[in-house]
């Protein structure tokens, strides 16, 4: 066996042709997905990068492994203290450390653990190569090195490889030699004139007023990116941006499919396609990040592709992203570690048996302190640090009828506010009486100081915001935080 795991970072499914969208981005995905299973409401567990990557490969949620955000204390693993024998937790193992136990090769092509000094990323992993760029790599920086390995011992059996590639991911890099495929191409219509005026008008790091964070883009060094996104053009700039970074991206996995066709073992090879958190670019008056535990951060493509099982499949279960694990266990016959927290979803894999929760939480605790719940047609979302953006304390969305989270219905639904709120308590509960802590790490960003990316801003973008014309803004925001010891000159 033979199992190719396509990390594709900042992918969005509804970008991509598979999961509908209008422009043709993916081709080589999308022949993947009529091959194999796509599930469409699979979420990542703890957004962005970190955290759900942690999730992904320790099997567990950030709850558990104390790891929800970019920096401070929940940027890094809780350690196992005086029990911790010479070597880690069989209990605790991650998803590479049982693949190795049931005799695969495993090799990563990645530079996620140097880019967030996230070393324990490694755990399990046979043979490494980091492209040495720290996520700011184009597609033609990792595909050598997969293509290399491949030609090399493809042909051999029982291996794992994971080739991450970043092109999805800010800032917008393709060489601007490739052209844009989508010049001139329709746009979906969800955006309007209107939408990017009012968010120009408003405030928050990645807005429209500040697309580079907490100011402008500099466009000399990044000119696939427009300066700001004032205008329905500065949006499409923007957006074709983004989708050029997907299609950059998917011809080089289709190098990489034809290379495994070249060794003869392309048909035998189990390939999986999915992203560690999805892009807002609009939605909640993100453009081009991560910054929210909402349906747009949070949802993720997942595709897999089986030999010997039938293809052009949909799944519409609730699914976390650390689900795969314990699935891939399952199909291959080695152990589920105690203490991992996915639910294998290999039944629908084989034979199209439906599962699933009836409700997910997800969380986002970089930019902002979110906690979300999925249920039904519903995202509920609790706003605990707004990340210097206009958030309220609730918001609830029904997805189904609003996926790009247009229309805060929580004025409307008292009682699905109700039910959220109590499913995402039931779920907070939970997890703590499951803990090894008795410390939620939500509570440690906050006590240090909030999210990461926002910590030290408040005074400086407070500024900005009266130099822009947006005082009544700057003075909303002073009311609501206090300046701590991060925002001292």
């Amino acid at each position: 066996m033979r199992i190719l795991y396509l990390d594709c970072d900042t992918l969005r499914p509804d970008h991509l042709g598979c999961y509908g969208y209008l422009r043709d981005t993916s081709p080589n995905i999308d022949r993947l997905a009529a091959e194999g299973l796509r599930c469409t409401n699979t979420y990542a567990c703890d957004a962005p990068c970190l955290p759900s990557r942690a999730g992904l490969f320790m099997g567990r949620f950030g709850i558990h492994t104390g790891v929800v955000g970019h920096g401070g204390t929940a940027a890094d693993p809780r350690i196992e203290g005086a029990a911790r024998s010479f070597r880690n937790s069989r209990e605790t193992a991650t998803w590479m450390e049982v693949l190795r136990e049931a005799g695969f090769h495993t090799v990563s092509v990645s530079p996620f653990a140097e880019r967030h000094s996230a070393w324990w990323f490694y755990r399990g992993f046979s043979e490494m190569y980091n492209p040495g760029k720290g996520g700011m790599e184009r597609a033609d920086e990792v595909t050598p090195l997969a293509l290399d390995w491949i030609r090399r011992r493809g042909a051999e059996d029982n291996w794992f490889l994971q080739v991450n590639m970043w092109d999805p991911h800010t800032p917008y890099r393709a060489p601007l030699e490739y052209g844009n495929p989508f010049a001139g191409q329709p746009m979906e219509d969800w955006i309007t004139e209107e939408k990017i005026a009012a968010d120009y008008a408003g405030y928050g790091a990645h807005g429209a007023h500040e697309p580079w964070g907490y100011g402008p883009n500099d466009t000399e060094k990044w000119p696939r990116l427009p300066h700001e996104i004032a205008t329905l053009a500065d949006y499409r700039q923007w957006i074709d941006g983004y989708d050029t970074g997907i299609k950059y991206m998917d011809d080089h996995i289709g190098q990489i499919l034809d290379a495994l066709e070249e060794q003869g073992v392309l048909d035998e090879t189990v390939v999986i396609v999915s992203s560690d958190h999805g892009e807002n670019q609009g939605e909640l008056g993100v453009y081009g990040d991560h910054h929210t535990a909402d349906y747009i951060t949070s949802r993720v493509p997942l595709i897999i592709r089986w030999p010997g099982l039938p293809g052009g499949r949909v799944d519409h279960g609730l699914h976390y992203n650390l689900d795969l694990p314990p699935t891939m266990a399952e199909m291959l016959g080695a152990r589920i570690p105690a203490k991992w927290d996915g639910e294998c979803l290999a039944a629908t894999l084989r034979d199209g048996t439906r599962v699933g929760r009836d409700y997910l939480v997800v969380s986002q605790c970089a930019w902002s302190c979110q906690r979300a719940v999925r249920f039904g047609p519903w995202m509920l979302i609790r706003t605990y640090h707004d990340g210097l953006k206009d958030y309220p304390p609730v918001m609830l969305f029904n997805v189904d009828q609003d996926p790009h989270e247009m229309n805060d219905l929580s004025d409307v639904y008292g009682d699905i506010v109700h039910l959220g709120l109590s499913l995402l308590e039931r779920w907070q509960a939970e997890m703590m009486s499951t803990s090894d802590s008795d410390t939620d790490p939500l509570w440690t960003v906050m006590r240090e100081g909030g999210p990461f990316h926002t910590r030290g801003h408040l005074l400086s973008y407070s500024q900005r915001l009266r130099e822009t014309g947006r005082a009544q803004h700057a003075e909303t925001l002073l009311a609501r935080h206090k300046p701590t010891d991060w925002d001292k000159p």
